[in-house]
């Protein structure tokens, strides 16, 4: 098997840590994953204001017409506007830029300082959208959401991974995941709601984004900072007494000794953009690379985006649309409750595999429903219908206990303390990449590849799941600062982890020089 097991050697004091849950650690816990619900609630919000009335007639009158002219059936192009998706994509181009920012604020100014930044202008954002009067002032508004996401989803993870008990970890980090699939939830809710309000009730939709914003805030003015931040930037008094505070306990020597060790070889590297790429850290820059871009290379962001314009391209109602949405991100909601429990028992490998297997079974039988039954100009029938919600609740419960949580939490937790800002950075450009990728070309491609374009996600579900099965270790219950002992045992990573003959390894030195 090509999974690790528990680091018990090479230096590792992980059988020394002692903690307790805490009061204290609760409430830091979920005051940051506050940050989940911004890119949760937009994500839901989108998709549904792309399909209402009121918001096509008076920015996009040549979808609303066309969307009109095929009320009742099935078309597989009605939605195709590459404007009307960039609505939507300019969002994750934004958070894509503003990522490297803020990997410079986490690092040097602590990941608390992201999360109230991010805060501010994800709210900036909302206020610009709702009171937009051209499209212009819609896409200003967009790319402030996207500072804000590109902020919060670089320190949120890391906050969580760090703040976390190694026993523990995932299901904490997975927090970050819970509050993404209840910002979806309850936006599908407002926009069923909000469809209703003519004809300012997308403006709703949109400024209720306020709300996950202002409490992000808030909440971060009273959140601590991890002691691994602390100790990063120096200051080692403070950052032992945070630990004690969310240990619960003052028996913390082990577990601040990891911290200052890791802190040491953290500040000799000056340039850690440049240590990503040192051959030792090669096993955590082609995961940590893949595992988001493979994330939405599932589909399942698609169907988030899109659910309310899928189901209303299938034949549905504009308010039944809304409504099955809604069933798929309630779905999602109580399979991130699936996984948390599960995580830190069956591991990250076994919830990637068997739910990745799911998927593609969902995926297969989505398309050939569709070949047989879809694009002749026709309403679908009812037991059709039910039968395409039933599947994609099937596949959205399968990603919503793998890759939806497990493709933050897997990057996370790999990284050394070093090159952690740097390389949840990347992890977040490229989830941002492909995010933007899916949202901008999936409504075409819909159009295009018809059915077609649903087997091409099994296909990609067929890859990642090889690639999960052959490269990632076992990462559960291993203390965050000791994961780089899983790459020693690695069948295939190991060999990156020895010197090479001559002393001539590329491990970031000459950043550590500059």
């Amino acid at each position: 098997m090509a999974g690790g097991g528990f680091v018990e050697d090479g230096g590792a004091r992980a059988h020394l840590y002692e903690y307790r849950i805490t009061g204290y650690f609760i409430f830091a816990c979920i005051v940051a994953a506050l940050g989940g619900s911004l890119f949760g609630y937009d994500l839901g919000v989108s998709g549904g204001v792309t399909s209402m009335d009121d918001f096509l007639k008076e920015f996009f009158p040549k979808v609303y017409r066309r969307k009109q002219a095929h009320l009742k059936e099935t078309d597989y192009c009605k939605y195709d506007n590459q404007v009307l998706t960039l609505f939507t994509s300019s969002l994750y181009l934004a958070a894509l830029f503003s990522t490297f920012g803020a990997s410079y604020v986490t690092r040097n100014k602590g990941r608390r300082a992201s999360i109230i930044c991010g805060s501010i202008s994800f709210f900036a954002g909302a206020i610009l959208n709702a009171f937009a009067q051209n499209i212009a002032m819609l896409i200003i508004g967009r790319m402030l959401l996207g500072v804000g996401i590109g902020f919060g989803n670089q320190a949120v993870p890391l906050y969580l991974s760090e703040m976390a008990p190694a026993k523990v970890r995932g299901a904490v980090n997975q927090l970050f995941q819970l509050t993404t699939c209840l910002g979806i939830f309850i936006a599908n809710f407002i926009n069923y709601g909000a469809e209703k309000i003519h004809p300012w009730g997308w403006r709703l939709s949109l400024g209720l984004a306020t709300v996950p914003a202002t409490l992000m805030f808030v909440g971060g003015l009273f959140l601590p900072e991890t002691p691994n931040s602390l100790v990063e930037q120096g200051r080692l008094d403070e950052g032992r007494k945070v630990l004690e505070k969310v240990r619960g306990t003052t028996k913390v020597d082990a577990e601040f000794a990891d911290l200052i060790e890791a802190s040491k070889t953290a500040q000799a590297i000056k340039h850690p953009f440049r240590n990503l790429f040192a051959r030792k850290n090669r096993p955590q820059l082609v995961i940590g690379g893949l595992i988001p871009a493979f994330q939405q290379l599932t589909g399942m962001n698609s169907i988030l985006f899109y659910a309310p314009v899928i189901f209303q391209s299938l034949g549905f109602g504009s308010g039944a649309s809304l409504y099955s949405s809604t069933i798929t991100s309630g779905t999602l909601v109580l399979a991130t409750f699936v996984s948390m429990g599960l995580v830190d028992k069956l591991g990250r490998r076994l919830l990637f595999l068997e739910a990745g297997f799911e998927m593609i079974v969902c995926m297969v039988i989505v398309a050939i429903t569709l070949a047989v039954n879809f694009g002749k100009g026709e309403s679908l029938s009812k037991g059709i219908g039910v039968l395409l919600v039933i599947v994609i609740c099937f596949f959205v419960f399968a990603y919503g206990r793998s890759w939806g949580p497990l493709g933050w939490l897997v990057p996370s937790e790999i990284f050394p303390l070093e090159t952690r800002s740097a390389g949840q950075s990347m992890v977040v450009c490229n989830n941002m990449i492909f995010t933007a990728l899916i949202a901008q070309c999936f409504l075409a491609s819909l159009c295009h590849l018809k059915y077609g374009i649903f087997l091409l996600f099994a296909a990609l579900i067929v890859i990642m799941s090889t690639f999960i099965a052959c490269l990632l270790p076992e990462t559960k219950q291993v203390p965050i600062e000791e994961i780089h002992l899983l790459w020693q045992k690695h069948w295939y990573w190991k060999r990156f982890c020895e010197p090479e003959e001559n002393g001539h390894e590329l491990d970031g030195k000459s950043g550590q020089n500059d």
